[in-house]
């Protein structure tokens, strides 16, 4: 939950932020397989490796736990985001359960919104409640 929660609030703050010249392609897609909005996947990446390291050498003793944590909500974003919600990879294309549903309507309407202000829905795996009873009574 702690990893959710600061993705949530890097993608509302930090991205729809200061750094919304490196997301901006995400909402407003150009030509081209990778976006600018990737090189989170970066900063991140190089995070978790710092906090292995640090751990590793004994200079920060929970430097193993939340690189850990840090790497497998990444493998998690990977999956959701990237594979399942935007198809980046062909996989999971017929996956449907109302769970999933929830998350891609979320998603589909934080993407509503081409610009940095005005948005909604910056969380990934937890999502509001109103997406969760709509996809749970949404006859399919």
């Amino acid at each position: 939950m702690t990893m959710e929660f600061m993705a949530w609030f890097s993608h509302k703050y930090v991205m729809h932020g200061f750094l919304w010249v490196l997301h901006k392609d995400h909402h407003q897609p150009e030509k081209g397989w990778f976006e600018r909005n990737d090189t989170f996947f970066i900063f991140y990446a190089a995070i978790s490796i710092g906090l292995f390291v640090s751990w590793n050498e004994g200079v920060f003793e929970y430097g193993l736990s939340i690189g850990l944590g840090i790497l497998l909500y990444g493998m998690a974003y990977f999956a959701v985001h990237d594979i399942f919600i935007h198809q980046r990879v062909n996989w999971l294309k017929r996956t449907d359960n109302a769970y999933f549903r929830a998350i891609r309507k979320a998603h589909k309407v934080h993407h509503k919104h081409l610009g940095k202000e005005e948005g909604e829905c910056f969380g990934m795996l937890v999502v509001p409640i109103r997406f969760f009873k709509e996809a749970f009574t949404a006859k399919r």
